[in-house]
Protein backbone atom coordinates (compact mmCIF):
# COMPACT_ATOMS: atom_id res chain seq x y z
CA UNK A 1 0.00 0.00 0.00
CA UNK A 2 1.18 3.49 -0.80
CA UNK A 3 1.89 5.74 2.14
CA UNK A 4 -0.48 8.59 2.92
CA UNK A 5 0.71 12.13 2.10
CA UNK A 6 2.00 14.16 5.02
CA UNK A 7 -0.80 16.59 5.94
CA UNK A 8 1.69 18.96 7.52
CA UNK A 9 3.39 19.67 4.19
CA UNK A 10 1.67 22.06 1.72
CA UNK A 11 0.70 20.70 -1.64
CA UNK A 12 2.37 22.06 -4.73
CA UNK A 13 -0.95 23.36 -6.00
CA UNK A 14 -1.45 25.35 -2.77
CA UNK A 15 1.74 27.33 -3.22
CA UNK A 16 0.90 30.92 -4.21
CA UNK A 17 2.50 32.00 -7.45
CA UNK A 18 4.30 35.34 -7.29
CA UNK A 19 2.95 37.84 -9.81
CA UNK A 20 5.52 38.99 -12.34
CA UNK A 21 4.97 42.63 -11.33
CA UNK A 22 6.23 41.78 -7.84
CA UNK A 23 9.54 40.47 -9.14
CA UNK A 24 12.60 42.50 -10.07
CA UNK A 25 12.95 43.41 -13.72
CA UNK A 26 16.22 42.32 -15.31
CA UNK A 27 17.61 42.28 -18.84
CA UNK A 28 16.74 38.60 -18.98
CA UNK A 29 13.07 38.81 -17.93
CA UNK A 30 12.00 42.36 -18.93
CA UNK A 31 9.77 41.05 -21.71
CA UNK A 32 7.71 39.16 -19.14
CA UNK A 33 6.86 42.46 -17.41
CA UNK A 34 5.44 43.97 -20.59
CA UNK A 35 1.74 43.79 -21.40
CA UNK A 36 2.22 43.07 -25.08
CA UNK A 37 -1.49 43.24 -25.93
CA UNK A 38 -1.70 46.83 -24.67
CA UNK A 39 1.57 47.66 -26.39
CA UNK A 40 0.06 46.48 -29.67
CA UNK A 41 -3.11 48.58 -29.23
CA UNK A 42 -1.62 51.70 -27.63
CA UNK A 43 1.70 51.91 -29.48
CA UNK A 44 1.69 49.47 -32.38
CA UNK A 45 -1.62 50.49 -33.99
CA UNK A 46 -0.87 54.27 -33.89
CA UNK A 47 2.55 53.64 -35.43
CA UNK A 48 0.90 51.68 -38.24
CA UNK A 49 -1.50 54.60 -38.74
CA UNK A 50 1.40 57.06 -38.98
CA UNK A 51 3.07 54.85 -41.58
CA UNK A 52 -0.11 54.54 -43.62
CA UNK A 53 -0.57 58.33 -43.49
CA UNK A 54 2.47 58.70 -45.77
CA UNK A 55 0.50 57.09 -48.60
CA UNK A 56 -3.02 58.24 -47.74
CA UNK A 57 -3.75 61.89 -48.63
CA UNK A 58 -5.63 63.89 -45.98
CA UNK A 59 -8.76 65.48 -47.38
CA UNK A 60 -10.16 68.62 -45.78
CA UNK A 61 -13.56 67.02 -45.10
CA UNK A 62 -11.89 64.03 -43.49
CA UNK A 63 -9.72 66.30 -41.34
CA UNK A 64 -12.78 68.23 -40.15
CA UNK A 65 -14.65 65.01 -39.44
CA UNK A 66 -11.66 63.58 -37.53
CA UNK A 67 -11.56 66.68 -35.30
CA UNK A 68 -15.32 66.57 -34.71
CA UNK A 69 -15.22 62.88 -33.86
CA UNK A 70 -12.20 63.51 -31.63
CA UNK A 71 -14.38 65.83 -29.55
CA UNK A 72 -17.28 63.36 -29.54
CA UNK A 73 -15.15 60.47 -28.30
CA UNK A 74 -13.21 62.74 -25.93
CA UNK A 75 -16.47 63.90 -24.37
CA UNK A 76 -17.50 60.25 -24.14
CA UNK A 77 -14.60 59.88 -21.72
CA UNK A 78 -14.75 63.21 -19.87
CA UNK A 79 -18.52 63.70 -19.65
CA UNK A 80 -19.37 59.99 -19.70
CA UNK A 81 -16.76 57.67 -18.24
CA UNK A 82 -15.39 60.30 -15.84
CA UNK A 83 -18.01 62.71 -14.59
CA UNK A 84 -21.15 60.61 -15.12
CA UNK A 85 -20.09 57.08 -14.22
CA UNK A 86 -16.88 57.37 -12.18
CA UNK A 87 -18.05 60.29 -10.00
CA UNK A 88 -21.85 60.37 -10.45
CA UNK A 89 -21.65 64.17 -10.65
CA UNK A 90 -24.90 64.31 -12.63
CA UNK A 91 -27.58 62.01 -14.00
CA UNK A 92 -28.42 61.37 -17.65
CA UNK A 93 -31.35 59.98 -19.55
CA UNK A 94 -31.10 56.58 -21.26
CA UNK A 95 -30.49 57.99 -24.79
CA UNK A 96 -27.63 60.16 -23.52
CA UNK A 97 -26.11 57.29 -21.52
CA UNK A 98 -26.21 55.02 -24.56
CA UNK A 99 -24.59 57.70 -26.73
CA UNK A 100 -21.85 58.37 -24.18
CA UNK A 101 -21.20 54.63 -23.81
CA UNK A 102 -20.83 54.28 -27.57
CA UNK A 103 -18.59 57.29 -28.27
CA UNK A 104 -16.65 56.60 -25.06
CA UNK A 105 -15.99 53.09 -26.36
CA UNK A 106 -14.83 54.72 -29.60
CA UNK A 107 -11.95 56.29 -27.63
CA UNK A 108 -10.68 52.73 -27.01
CA UNK A 109 -9.71 53.19 -23.36
CA UNK A 110 -11.39 50.17 -21.85
CA UNK A 111 -14.95 49.57 -20.77
CA UNK A 112 -16.83 51.97 -18.50
CA UNK A 113 -16.75 49.42 -15.70
CA UNK A 114 -12.98 48.88 -15.89
CA UNK A 115 -12.17 52.57 -16.42
CA UNK A 116 -14.37 53.88 -13.60
CA UNK A 117 -13.21 51.19 -11.17
CA UNK A 118 -9.55 52.16 -11.63
CA UNK A 119 -10.36 55.86 -11.48
CA UNK A 120 -12.20 55.51 -8.19
CA UNK A 121 -9.17 53.66 -6.83
CA UNK A 122 -7.00 56.53 -8.08
CA UNK A 123 -9.05 59.05 -6.10
CA UNK A 124 -9.28 56.92 -2.98
CA UNK A 125 -5.57 56.07 -2.90
CA UNK A 126 -3.99 59.04 -4.69
CA UNK A 127 -0.17 58.93 -4.80
CA UNK A 128 0.05 55.62 -2.90
CA UNK A 129 1.02 52.12 -4.04
CA UNK A 130 -2.68 51.31 -4.37
CA UNK A 131 -3.12 54.09 -6.93
CA UNK A 132 -3.15 52.30 -10.31
CA UNK A 133 -1.42 55.21 -12.05
CA UNK A 134 0.40 57.01 -9.24
CA UNK A 135 2.62 59.85 -10.43
CA UNK A 136 4.98 59.00 -7.55
CA UNK A 137 6.20 56.13 -9.71
CA UNK A 138 7.27 58.57 -12.39
CA UNK A 139 5.68 60.87 -14.94
CA UNK A 140 6.10 58.37 -17.78
CA UNK A 141 4.66 55.57 -15.66
CA UNK A 142 1.53 57.57 -14.79
CA UNK A 143 1.09 58.55 -18.44
CA UNK A 144 1.68 55.26 -20.21
CA UNK A 145 3.74 52.82 -18.17
CA UNK A 146 0.90 51.61 -15.98
CA UNK A 147 -0.83 50.19 -19.07
CA UNK A 148 2.07 48.76 -21.03
CA UNK A 149 3.67 47.19 -17.94
CA UNK A 150 1.89 44.39 -16.14
CA UNK A 151 0.32 45.28 -12.80
CA UNK A 152 -0.67 42.96 -10.02
CA UNK A 153 -4.45 43.51 -9.78
CA UNK A 154 -4.32 42.61 -6.09
CA UNK A 155 -2.15 45.65 -5.44
CA UNK A 156 -4.76 48.09 -6.75
CA UNK A 157 -6.97 49.55 -4.02
CA UNK A 158 -10.49 48.23 -3.66
CA UNK A 159 -13.48 50.35 -4.61
CA UNK A 160 -17.24 49.97 -4.65
CA UNK A 161 -18.72 49.65 -8.15
CA UNK A 162 -22.12 48.26 -7.12
CA UNK A 163 -23.87 51.11 -8.93
CA UNK A 164 -22.01 50.32 -12.15
CA UNK A 165 -22.91 46.64 -11.96
CA UNK A 166 -26.56 47.66 -11.68
CA UNK A 167 -26.48 50.00 -14.69
CA UNK A 168 -27.71 48.05 -17.76
CA UNK A 169 -25.85 50.36 -20.16
CA UNK A 170 -22.56 49.78 -18.34
CA UNK A 171 -23.13 46.03 -18.17
CA UNK A 172 -24.03 45.85 -21.88
CA UNK A 173 -21.01 47.87 -22.96
CA UNK A 174 -18.67 45.79 -20.79
CA UNK A 175 -19.95 42.52 -22.25
CA UNK A 176 -19.82 43.80 -25.83
CA UNK A 177 -16.74 45.98 -25.51
CA UNK A 178 -14.77 44.53 -28.44
CA UNK A 179 -17.74 45.03 -30.75
CA UNK A 180 -18.14 48.61 -29.52
CA UNK A 181 -14.45 49.32 -30.07
CA UNK A 182 -14.42 47.97 -33.62
CA UNK A 183 -17.76 49.55 -34.49
CA UNK A 184 -17.32 53.00 -32.94
CA UNK A 185 -13.54 53.19 -32.98
CA UNK A 186 -12.89 52.24 -36.62
CA UNK A 187 -15.94 51.22 -38.65
CA UNK A 188 -18.25 54.17 -37.82
CA UNK A 189 -15.75 56.96 -38.61
CA UNK A 190 -14.75 55.14 -41.79
CA UNK A 191 -18.41 54.77 -42.85
CA UNK A 192 -19.06 58.50 -42.38
CA UNK A 193 -16.05 59.43 -44.53
CA UNK A 194 -16.73 56.73 -47.10
CA UNK A 195 -20.47 57.23 -47.54
CA UNK A 196 -20.20 60.97 -47.11
CA UNK A 197 -17.45 61.90 -49.61
CA UNK A 198 -15.90 58.61 -50.73
CA UNK A 199 -12.78 58.74 -48.52
CA UNK A 200 -12.94 55.25 -47.02
CA UNK A 201 -9.24 54.77 -46.43
CA UNK A 202 -8.76 58.32 -45.11
CA UNK A 203 -11.63 57.84 -42.67
CA UNK A 204 -10.05 54.63 -41.43
CA UNK A 205 -6.57 56.13 -40.97
CA UNK A 206 -7.29 59.71 -39.82
CA UNK A 207 -10.74 59.62 -38.20
CA UNK A 208 -10.09 56.10 -36.94
CA UNK A 209 -6.56 55.11 -35.97
CA UNK A 210 -4.87 58.49 -35.55
CA UNK A 211 -7.88 60.06 -33.89
CA UNK A 212 -7.85 57.22 -31.35
CA UNK A 213 -4.18 57.85 -30.69
CA UNK A 214 -4.69 61.57 -30.00
CA UNK A 215 -7.74 61.13 -27.78
CA UNK A 216 -5.94 58.44 -25.78
CA UNK A 217 -2.87 60.62 -25.25
CA UNK A 218 -5.10 63.53 -24.20
CA UNK A 219 -6.79 61.36 -21.57
CA UNK A 220 -3.47 59.98 -20.35
CA UNK A 221 -2.38 63.57 -19.66
CA UNK A 222 -4.97 63.72 -16.87
CA UNK A 223 -3.05 60.95 -15.10
CA UNK A 224 0.37 62.47 -15.70
CA UNK A 225 0.46 66.14 -16.67
CA UNK A 226 -2.38 67.11 -14.34
CA UNK A 227 -0.36 65.70 -11.43
CA UNK A 228 2.87 67.43 -12.39
CA UNK A 229 2.24 70.83 -14.01
CA UNK A 230 0.49 73.80 -12.42
CA UNK A 231 -0.73 75.30 -9.14
CA UNK A 232 -2.44 73.83 -6.10
CA UNK A 233 -4.94 76.49 -4.97
CA UNK A 234 -7.06 74.17 -2.81
CA UNK A 235 -4.68 71.64 -1.25
CA UNK A 236 -1.04 70.67 -1.68
CA UNK A 237 -0.94 67.46 0.34
CA UNK A 238 -1.32 65.39 -2.83
CA UNK A 239 -0.07 65.85 -6.39
CA UNK A 240 -3.14 67.07 -8.41
CA UNK A 241 -2.64 70.50 -9.98
CA UNK A 242 -4.50 73.11 -12.02
CA UNK A 243 -3.11 74.37 -15.34
CA UNK A 244 -4.62 75.86 -18.48
CA UNK A 245 -2.37 73.79 -20.77
CA UNK A 246 -3.65 70.53 -19.30
CA UNK A 247 -7.21 71.85 -19.56
CA UNK A 248 -6.77 72.66 -23.25
CA UNK A 249 -5.37 69.19 -23.93
CA UNK A 250 -8.01 67.29 -21.95
CA UNK A 251 -11.29 69.07 -22.79
CA UNK A 252 -11.38 70.85 -19.44
CA UNK A 253 -10.01 68.17 -17.11
CA UNK A 254 -6.92 70.23 -16.33
CA UNK A 255 -8.25 71.90 -13.18
CA UNK A 256 -7.33 68.75 -11.34
CA UNK A 257 -6.55 70.21 -7.92
CA UNK A 258 -10.13 71.46 -7.73
CA UNK A 259 -11.43 68.14 -9.04
CA UNK A 260 -9.64 66.03 -6.43
CA UNK A 261 -10.95 68.27 -3.65
CA UNK A 262 -14.53 68.34 -4.97
CA UNK A 263 -14.84 65.21 -7.17
CA UNK A 264 -18.63 65.06 -7.23
CA UNK A 265 -18.91 68.55 -8.74
CA UNK A 266 -19.90 68.27 -12.41
CA UNK A 267 -17.53 71.15 -13.15
CA UNK A 268 -13.76 71.15 -13.23
CA UNK A 269 -13.50 74.86 -13.96
CA UNK A 270 -15.47 77.23 -11.73
CA UNK A 271 -14.26 80.57 -13.09
CA UNK A 272 -15.89 82.02 -16.21
CA UNK A 273 -12.54 82.39 -17.99
CA UNK A 274 -11.39 78.80 -17.40
CA UNK A 275 -11.61 76.34 -20.30
CA UNK A 276 -13.98 73.46 -19.60
CA UNK A 277 -16.03 72.41 -22.66
CA UNK A 278 -17.12 69.25 -20.81
CA UNK A 279 -18.90 71.38 -18.20
CA UNK A 280 -20.71 73.37 -20.86
CA UNK A 281 -21.66 70.21 -22.74
CA UNK A 282 -23.27 68.77 -19.61
CA UNK A 283 -25.00 72.09 -18.89
CA UNK A 284 -26.32 72.24 -22.47
CA UNK A 285 -27.61 68.69 -22.21
CA UNK A 286 -29.49 69.74 -19.10
CA UNK A 287 -31.17 72.54 -21.04
CA UNK A 288 -32.17 69.97 -23.67
CA UNK A 289 -33.63 67.65 -21.04
CA UNK A 290 -30.95 64.97 -21.50
CA UNK A 291 -29.13 65.55 -18.19
CA UNK A 292 -30.37 66.43 -14.73
CA UNK A 293 -29.36 66.61 -11.06
CA UNK A 294 -26.12 68.45 -11.81
CA UNK A 295 -24.11 68.46 -8.57
CA UNK A 296 -22.14 71.46 -7.34
CA UNK A 297 -20.24 72.00 -4.12
CA UNK A 298 -21.38 75.07 -2.22
CA UNK A 299 -19.27 78.11 -3.01
CA UNK A 300 -18.78 78.61 0.72
CA UNK A 301 -16.98 75.25 1.01
CA UNK A 302 -14.92 75.89 -2.10
CA UNK A 303 -13.77 79.26 -0.80
CA UNK A 304 -12.96 77.76 2.60
CA UNK A 305 -10.59 75.35 0.90
CA UNK A 306 -9.02 78.15 -1.12
CA UNK A 307 -8.54 80.36 1.97
CA UNK A 308 -7.08 77.47 3.99
CA UNK A 309 -4.51 76.80 1.29
CA UNK A 310 -3.67 80.49 1.02
CA UNK A 311 -3.23 80.63 4.79
CA UNK A 312 -0.99 77.58 4.65
CA UNK A 313 1.24 79.26 2.08
CA UNK A 314 1.30 82.44 4.19
CA UNK A 315 2.24 80.41 7.28
CA UNK A 316 5.08 78.79 5.38
CA UNK A 317 6.34 82.20 4.32
CA UNK A 318 5.80 83.65 7.82
CA UNK A 319 7.90 80.87 9.37
CA UNK A 320 10.92 82.05 7.40
CA UNK A 321 10.72 85.61 8.81
CA UNK A 322 12.23 87.10 11.97
CA UNK A 323 9.41 88.33 14.22
CA UNK A 324 11.62 89.07 17.21
CA UNK A 325 11.99 87.27 20.53
CA UNK A 326 8.55 86.54 22.10
CA UNK A 327 7.76 88.69 25.13
CA UNK A 328 7.59 85.77 27.53
CA UNK A 329 11.13 84.77 26.58
CA UNK A 330 12.72 88.17 27.25
CA UNK A 331 14.74 88.76 30.44
CA UNK A 332 13.40 91.26 33.01
CA UNK A 333 15.56 94.40 33.50
CA UNK A 334 15.54 96.87 36.39
CA UNK A 335 14.95 100.46 35.32
CA UNK A 336 18.19 101.59 36.93
CA UNK A 337 20.09 98.87 35.09
CA UNK A 338 18.49 99.97 31.83
CA UNK A 339 19.55 103.59 32.46
CA UNK A 340 23.06 102.54 33.57
CA UNK A 341 23.68 100.45 30.46
CA UNK A 342 22.61 103.39 28.31
CA UNK A 343 25.04 105.73 30.08
CA UNK A 344 27.81 103.20 29.46
CA UNK A 345 27.31 103.56 25.72
CA UNK A 346 24.74 100.90 24.85
CA UNK A 347 21.96 102.20 22.63
CA UNK A 348 18.91 101.04 24.58
CA UNK A 349 15.45 102.50 24.22
CA UNK A 350 12.26 101.54 26.09
CA UNK A 351 8.92 101.56 24.26
CA UNK A 352 5.76 100.24 25.92
CA UNK A 353 7.92 98.64 28.61
CA UNK A 354 9.98 96.62 26.11
CA UNK A 355 13.69 97.38 25.87
CA UNK A 356 15.24 97.50 22.39
CA UNK A 357 18.91 97.63 21.47
CA UNK A 358 19.15 100.18 18.62
CA UNK A 359 22.93 100.66 18.82
CA UNK A 360 23.58 99.54 15.25
CA UNK A 361 20.46 101.29 13.92
CA UNK A 362 21.18 104.82 15.17
CA UNK A 363 23.29 105.71 12.16
CA UNK A 364 20.56 104.39 9.78
CA UNK A 365 17.57 106.05 11.48
CA UNK A 366 15.56 107.87 8.78
CA UNK A 367 14.72 110.67 11.24
CA UNK A 368 18.35 111.35 12.02
CA UNK A 369 20.71 110.42 14.84
CA UNK A 370 19.71 113.27 17.17
CA UNK A 371 16.06 112.27 17.19
CA UNK A 372 16.64 108.65 18.16
CA UNK A 373 19.43 109.50 20.61
CA UNK A 374 17.06 111.78 22.50
CA UNK A 375 15.04 108.74 23.55
CA UNK A 376 17.92 106.55 24.74
CA UNK A 377 17.68 105.59 28.42
CA UNK A 378 14.12 106.97 28.67
CA UNK A 379 10.54 105.83 28.20
CA UNK A 380 10.10 106.65 24.50
CA UNK A 381 6.60 105.20 24.18
CA UNK A 382 4.89 108.53 23.55
CA UNK A 383 7.65 109.73 21.26
CA UNK A 384 7.42 106.60 19.08
CA UNK A 385 3.62 106.54 18.92
CA UNK A 386 2.89 110.03 17.69
CA UNK A 387 4.29 112.43 20.22
CA UNK A 388 7.18 113.20 17.91
CA UNK A 389 6.46 110.90 14.99
CA UNK A 390 3.68 108.38 14.37
CA UNK A 391 5.86 105.52 13.18
CA UNK A 392 4.81 103.22 10.38
CA UNK A 393 3.83 99.57 10.59
CA UNK A 394 7.20 98.73 9.04
CA UNK A 395 8.97 100.61 11.83
CA UNK A 396 7.12 98.58 14.49
CA UNK A 397 8.02 95.35 12.68
CA UNK A 398 11.68 96.34 12.48
CA UNK A 399 11.69 97.37 16.14
CA UNK A 400 10.41 93.93 17.20
CA UNK A 401 13.62 92.34 15.91
CA UNK A 402 15.65 94.48 18.34
CA UNK A 403 13.99 93.35 21.60
CA UNK A 404 16.40 92.53 24.42
CA UNK A 405 14.36 92.77 27.62
CA UNK A 406 11.32 93.91 29.62
CA UNK A 407 11.39 96.69 32.26
CA UNK A 408 10.52 95.62 35.82
CA UNK A 409 7.94 97.84 37.50
CA UNK A 410 6.06 100.65 35.79
CA UNK A 411 5.05 99.10 32.49
CA UNK A 412 5.87 95.50 33.44
CA UNK A 413 2.30 94.65 34.45
CA UNK A 414 0.97 95.89 31.15
CA UNK A 415 3.64 93.97 29.25
CA UNK A 416 2.72 90.71 30.87
CA UNK A 417 -0.96 91.42 30.31
CA UNK A 418 -0.11 91.79 26.63
CA UNK A 419 1.84 88.54 26.73
CA UNK A 420 -1.16 86.76 28.24
CA UNK A 421 -3.38 88.25 25.58
CA UNK A 422 -1.06 86.97 22.89
CA UNK A 423 -1.27 83.50 24.40
CA UNK A 424 -5.06 83.46 24.72
CA UNK A 425 -6.58 85.72 22.08
CA UNK A 426 -4.14 86.06 19.22
CA UNK A 427 -4.67 83.93 16.15
CA UNK A 428 -2.01 81.28 15.62
CA UNK A 429 -0.81 79.70 12.38
CA UNK A 430 -0.71 75.96 11.73
CA UNK A 431 2.72 75.69 13.40
CA UNK A 432 1.41 77.29 16.62
CA UNK A 433 3.21 80.60 16.10
CA UNK A 434 1.38 83.81 17.00
CA UNK A 435 0.18 85.81 14.01
CA UNK A 436 1.08 89.46 14.53
CA UNK A 437 -1.07 91.46 12.16
CA UNK A 438 -0.44 95.06 11.13
CA UNK A 439 -1.16 97.39 14.04
CA UNK A 440 -1.05 94.61 16.64
CA UNK A 441 2.62 94.91 17.59
CA UNK A 442 3.26 95.26 21.31
CA UNK A 443 4.88 98.65 20.71
CA UNK A 444 1.81 99.92 18.86
CA UNK A 445 -0.50 102.00 21.08
CA UNK A 446 -4.25 101.95 20.26
CA UNK A 447 -4.36 105.77 20.18
CA UNK A 448 -1.48 108.12 19.30
CA UNK A 449 -0.08 109.83 22.37
CA UNK A 450 -0.27 113.59 21.71
CA UNK A 451 2.89 114.63 23.60
CA UNK A 452 6.25 113.17 24.38
CA UNK A 453 9.08 114.06 26.66
CA UNK A 454 11.98 114.13 24.22
CA UNK A 455 14.26 116.02 26.57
Amino acid sequence: MSSKPDASRPRAADTKKVHIADTQMTRHNWYKHVNWLNVAFIIGVPISGCIQAFWVPLQLKTAIWAVIYYFFTGLGITAGYHRLWAHCSYSATLPMRIWLALVGGGAVEGSIRWWARDHRAHHRYTDTDKDPYSVRKGLLYSHLGWMIMKQNPKRIGRTDITDLNEDPVVVWQHRNYIKVVLGMGLIFPMLVSGLGWGDWYGGFVYAGILRIFFVQQATFCVNSLAHWLGDQPFDDRNSPRDHIITALVTLGEGYHNFHHEFPSDYRNAIEWHQYDPTKWTIWTCKQLGLAYDLKQFRSNEIEKGRVQQLQKKIDQKRAKLDWGTPLDQLPVMEWDDYVEQTKNGRGLISIAGVVHDVTDFIKDHPGGKAMIKSGLGKDATAMFNGGVYYHSNGAHNLLSTMRVGVIRGGGEVEIWKRAQKENSEYVRDETGQRIIRAGQQVTKMPEPIPTADAA
